[in-house]
């Protein structure tokens, strides 16, 4: 398993009315994790082949951060993937270190040449699970 890990540090822009990092922002946070991994290990060839879709969010909420206050991000994948999808991990820990939020996400590939859902290529798959 290959994880990767980035920081985010709450904006302004990023509270709702309870004064803590609004639901959208950790799906947004999610979605920039992810990408940041793929760029960091996919082969440049398929970058420019491949795209990632959102088929399904799963996000169980333990916590919040404030504005000003930074959340580590990590994300991986735990096994192959089924067909065209592929489930990703995510969690995010405050500053002492507890996790704050849980997530999975299911994405599927899409060949940018056809713009049709294909099954993940096993020399994509193996740079994510190695």
């Amino acid at each position: 398993m290959s994880s990767f890990t980035l920081s985010f540090t709450a904006q302004p822009d990023h509270i709702d009315r309870m004064g803590h990092v609004n639901n959208a922002v950790w799906v947004q946070w999610m979605e920039a994790l992810a990408t940041a991994h793929w760029e960091a290990v996919a082969a440049p060839e398929h970058q420019a082949a491949y795209v990632w879709l959102v088929v399904r969010h799963e996000i169980d909420y333990r916590g919040n951060i404030r504005e000003g206050e930074s959340t580590e991000a990590t994300t991986w994948v735990e096994a192959p993937p089924e067909g065209a999808r592929f489930e990703r991990r995510y969690e995010f820990r405050n500053a002492a270190g507890k996790v704050i939020v849980k997530a999975r996400t299911q994405w599927a590939m899409l060949d940018l040449a056809t713009e049709r859902v294909m099954r993940v290529p096993k020399d994509v798959s193996a740079r994510f699970l190695g």
